[in-house]
């Protein structure tokens, strides 16, 4: 269990770090990438730990790459578009 949770953490740390080079414009808190990715690592093996049960360490990995994965999406900001003028209205056209 420990050997577990400490590959949970190291890939949790590997998946936060490389989504904060990666995108630094959309991680912009690098501490809160850097902590959310472990913590969301460790919460993915444990469970799937808890569901499975012991002897299952490739799927307890795995889960834990998915669930890290997907928590960080959450944090991640939207990428910044660039707005388009508004059109203008066409001639004889009421506008609101």
């Amino acid at each position: 269990m420990i050997w577990e949770t400490l590959g949970a953490v190291l890939i949790g740390f590997a998946i936060a770090l490389s989504a904060a080079r990666w995108l630094p414009d959309r991680f912009p808190a690098s501490s809160l990438t850097l902590a959310t990715g472990p913590v969301a690592a460790v919460l993915g093996a444990l469970l799937t730990r808890s569901i499975l049960g012991p002897g299952h360490p490739v799927q307890v990995m795995v889960a834990a790459i998915a669930v890290g994965a997907a928590l960080l999406s959450v944090v991640a900001r939207p990428p910044r578009r660039r707005f388009r003028r508004p059109a203008t209205p066409l001639k004889g056209h009421r506008t609101a």
